[in-house]
């Protein structure tokens, strides 16, 4: 996939709605006041060890505002046209630093509202320090979205039945594990995934993985849709 991170080559073009969606979206929010807010094309702020994104990165984009009560309960209200291709990723990052022979654990867990219409999935998206890796895993997904790559099979790991997509985007390696079955809620055990892509695989070394993002990758919500994360855990040792 394309760039999805603060700061690296984004295509993003501001659409005129932006400013309208600040009204609307922010009525979309909590009942309770959010600790924190924003509509901008690259909002972001830290919240107890974790940085949330806006994120809206892809062209064609509509509005988009983020809110949340803490790093790991937060939402977003967008309305993204009809159209193909990603508008954006807002996500919530966690960074890890370390090699994957280094880690003893790395898991996390998810509790997600998503909306029935649109085109999206629910994601996360883990990257290596060099950026030369990106490992996607989809919970879930809606309307007509797919991974990059080829399927190379099915497979049962991390407590998840997926199947494995491999592909280049131009910049980087991608390999894209999609949930055979949507999930609200759940626990991924990464690290096993993250090894045998290593071992069994041998798609990359013993790289360092840098962020872990968990977020929604919206290609359309036309109309303004509420995408919520109710609660988000990230460990490792």
């Amino acid at each position: 996939m394309a760039t999805r991170t603060l700061g690296r080559a984004a295509k993003a073009l501001l659409a005129p709605a932006l400013a309208l969606g600040a009204t609307v979206g922010l009525a979309s929010a909590p009942a309770q006041a959010a600790v924190w807010s924003s509509c901008e094309q690259y909002g972001n702020t830290s919240l107890n060890g974790y940085t949330l994104y806006n994120n809206i990165w892809g062209s064609g984009a509509g509005s988009q505002c983020i809110w949340a009560n803490s790093g790991t309960n937060w939402g977003v209200w967008a309305n993204h046209p009809n159209t193909g291709g990603i508008k954006s990723y807002p996500n919530a990052k966690k960074v890890i630093n370390k090699s994957i022979t280094s880690l003893g654990s790395l898991s996390s867990g998810y509790n997600v509202t998503v909306p029935s219409s649109g085109a999206y999935n629910t994601s996360y998206d883990i990257w290596d320090t060099g950026h030369k890796y990106e490992v996607m895993l989809w919970v879930n997904k809606t309307g007509a979205v797919g991974p990059l790559g080829t399927s190379q099979g099915t497979l049962t790991l991390g407590g998840h039945t997926w199947t494995v997509y491999k592909g280049n985007n131009g910049s980087n390696d991608v390999f894209s594990f999609v949930r055979t079955s949507n999930s609200s809620s759940g626990t991924v055990d990464v690290l096993p995934i993250l090894k045998w892509i290593k071992d069994t695989k041998g798609w990359f070394g013993n790289v360092t993985i840098g962020d872990l993002q968990f977020g929604f990758e919206i290609t359309s919500s036309s109309g303004g849709l509420d995408f919520a994360t109710n609660s988000l855990s990230v460990s490792s040792s």
